[in-house]
């Protein structure tokens, strides 16, 4: 127990003193692939959420997977990984299933964020321009 304590301590002071510019990929809060991303936590990511970061840049918020299985190799680079899938706040999947686009996006850990007009999801934002005005007859 006092091991542990002091192991948590040790590794808490060293990401403090390591500038994030200098930290190892390990210490990283850097997006990269999936496996890369649960690579650097510890069990393997199990029980944690990610995200792929364009589901932010397309503004869709409160998605997520939450890990509950995963398999690597490579030294964590390629493997497989296991979920369960949230859209939009609400739980999509109802066992685990294989998480895809592992590789081929950017993935980062915890929800997307994003405002999401839900009174008026159709509407399209408004181009940046010149207001128009109306100037009156005198």
């Amino acid at each position: 127990m006092l091991w542990t304590l002091a192991r948590h301590d040790l590794a808490s002071i060293i990401k403090r003193s390591i500038p994030a510019s200098k930290a190892p990929p390990s210490l990283s809060k850097n997006p990269g692939n999936l496996y890369e991303v649960l690579s650097r936590t510890p069990l393997g990511g199990v029980g944690r959420h990610v995200y792929q970061t364009r589901w932010t840049a397309k503004k869709i918020p409160d998605c997520y997977w939450k890990v509950t299985r995963t398999q690597f190799k490579c030294e964590g680079k390629h493997g497989k990984a296991w979920g369960l899938l949230f859209w939009k706040g609400k739980q999509v999947s109802e066992q685990p299933e294989r998480i895809r686009g592992s590789l081929k996006y950017s993935w980062n850990e915890g929800r997307s964020e994003g405002v999401w007009d839900y009174e008026n999801p159709n509407a399209k934002r408004a181009k940046k321009g010149k207001p128009n005005t109306i100037q009156a007859a005198s």
